[in-house]
């Protein structure tokens, strides 16, 4: 399996993201990475094997453009995105307004934080 990654401008996502549609790259996923003060996005496409991504890099508070009209699926992990990291997609064609998965009483977003603590050995008797 190849892997190919391509760094790009948020201004340039839809025009490559058409591109490798067009050229048969089915769209498999999108993950995205807490930088602290903005996020990578990456894109994650397949066609025969051949895995390629483009990365975007976007500050907290911009506004990314949806690719949902190009790939109607991506509309999935875009909204789970706006809801697990506060992101907003333009363009959107079914945005469920940050409540994909979260309920209306969820005041923040649950970034995904993890730390690893040392472990205590049990004391005896317990």
């Amino acid at each position: 399996m190849a892997l190919e990654t391509k760094n790009i401008a948020k201004n340039q996502l839809v025009a490559e993201v058409k591109s490798l549609k067009a050229q048969g790259y089915r769209f498999v996923t999108m993950t995205c990475v807490d930088l602290g003060d903005g996020f990578d996005l990456l894109y994650h496409f397949d066609r025969d094997l051949q895995m390629t991504h483009l990365r975007i890099t976007v500050l907290k508070g911009d506004t990314v453009p949806s690719i949902s009209g190009i790939y109607f699926a991506a509309l999935c992990i875009e909204n789970e995105t706006k809801d697990h990291f506060g992101i907003s997609f333009d363009g959107l064609v079914l945005d469920f307004g940050g409540h994909f998965y979260l309920e209306e009483e969820v005041k923040r977003y649950p970034f995904c934080k993890v730390s690893v603590q040392e472990s205590q050995a049990p004391k005896e008797g317990n």
